[in-house]
């Protein structure tokens, strides 16, 4: 998978989070996976007051990678999807992707 390290694709995602501790297990179990395929978090917010935005949003993060097809093979990853089905699930009632863009690494 080459890359151009001058650039990184990155998705602007808000979550609803009501199982943060089951959240934290995700993010545990996952962040490993994710650094393997050159990704990363570059910003994450727990919101405190929603002014406008995904009706119940309490989590915004960016998340990157060094290309989409590094993104694709991540989110498609068999230990991802374990990951996922068992802690994302039942710890987020909702994922609202807001933007993919490609931008400065």
């Amino acid at each position: 998978m080459a890359a151009d390290k001058t650039t990184r694709f990155t998705l602007l995602v808000a979550l609803n989070v009501h199982d943060a501790a089951g959240y934290q297990r995700y993010r545990d179990g996952m962040t490993p996976v994710l650094a393997e395929f050159g990704g990363r978090f570059d910003l994450d917010i727990v919101v405190g007051e929603l002014l406008c935005g995904p009706r119940g949003a309490n989590r915004v993060f960016t998340i990157s990678f060094p290309s989409e097809t590094h993104k694709l093979d991540f989110f498609a990853d068999e230990r991802y999807l374990e990951i996922r089905s068992s802690h994302f699930d039942q710890a987020v009632s909702s994922a609202t992707m807001l933007a993919e863009y490609t931008g400065p690494a």
